[in-house]
């Protein structure tokens, strides 16, 4: 299955020089649509938008890789770039749910549509419980509890050694689902947890991501709809915004680009970096 889905991405983004040829125009033309945006944005007062633009492309690109992970590494600097984590919140889930459908679209024969419905179901109940801790948390404990879950995340999967896999039932599933759910409200990445739990499963590659980017396609307009709900009528931040919008193009160039790159690197070259880039995110987030 994992050759399979490699196979049809390659045919997909091609290896042939043809294939190199529309990728370089695709990508020219895309990264100079995004200077020209951020130009237009910042020139209308929006301040810092051009430097949002940049970190969004370049977490798309890092996370799409392994297809997950977007929400933790954009975070880590967009927490630090805006007053508020509400909206901060509310950028990183617009982006993820277009990286998603992406994502999701290009491995639609991989998804595991038997075990995906547990998970779905836990993380509908999780993500009211983390959307209340967003809204509640003070931001110095908020940003710690992102910054410790990406560092123990990250340095476990480097960490680890091969292990039997995990013989579980469908309410465990459902465990890491909730889990999920929660740090999608609290965070905005509910991919985390869940990738851990398929991982420890044995699942290959392709079932793995299966599994997580359709739940995360999922559980982030779930999370979008909560927050909206949840929130009190009378702040500004309650109304609806279109402005998050605005960085939904740097998070799809930046999918494509990290599809191609997934389609050509090895699997432990791509899982060290990425779980590299988490623990730094971590370690940026508490310091």
């Amino acid at each position: 299955m994992t050759a399979r889905f490699v196979h049809q991405l390659r045919l997909r983004f091609g290896n042939a020089g043809e294939g190199r040829a529309l990728g370089t125009l695709v990508g020219f033309l895309g990264l100079s649509f995004l200077v020209v945006e951020g130009a237009v944005l910042s020139a209308h007062g929006i301040p810092g938008a051009a430097v949002v633009m940049a970190v969004v492309f370049a977490t798309s690109t890092v996370s799409s890789i392994a297809g997950f992970a977007f929400s933790a590494l954009c975070g880590a600097v967009l927490f630090h770039l805006m007053d508020s984590p509400v909206y901060a919140v509310k950028v990183m889930i617009l982006c993820s749910i277009a990286m998603q459908l992406f994502g999701v679209a290009a491995l639609w024969r991989s998804i595991d549509w038997r075990s995906l419905p547990a998970y779905l179901a836990g993380g509908v109940l999780g993500v009211p419980a983390g959307v209340y801790l967003l809204l509640h948390l003070q931001t110095g404990t908020y940003r710690d509890i992102i910054g410790l879950l990406l560092i123990a995340y990250g340095g476990y999967l480097l960490l680890r050694r091969p292990t039997r896999p995990l013989q579980t039932g469908v309410s465990a599933d459902a465990g890491a689902g909730f889990v999920g759910g929660l740090t999608g409200g609290l965070a905005g990445f509910p991919g985390a947890f869940v990738a851990i739990w398929c991982g420890l499963k044995g699942w290959d590659k392709a079932r793995q991501r299966g599994v997580y980017q359709p739940f995360i396609l999922c559980m982030q307009p779930v999370t979008l709809l909560v927050i909206y709900l949840m929130q009190p009528a009378h702040t500004a931040a309650a109304q609806f915004d279109f402005m998050p919008f605005a960085f939904v193009p740097a998070a799809l160039l930046g999918t494509w680009f990290g599809l191609r790159i997934f389609a050509r690197l090895s699997d432990r070259q791509f899982q060290v970096a990425v779980n590299a880039l988490l623990i730094l995110s971590g370690l940026g987030l508490i310091l």
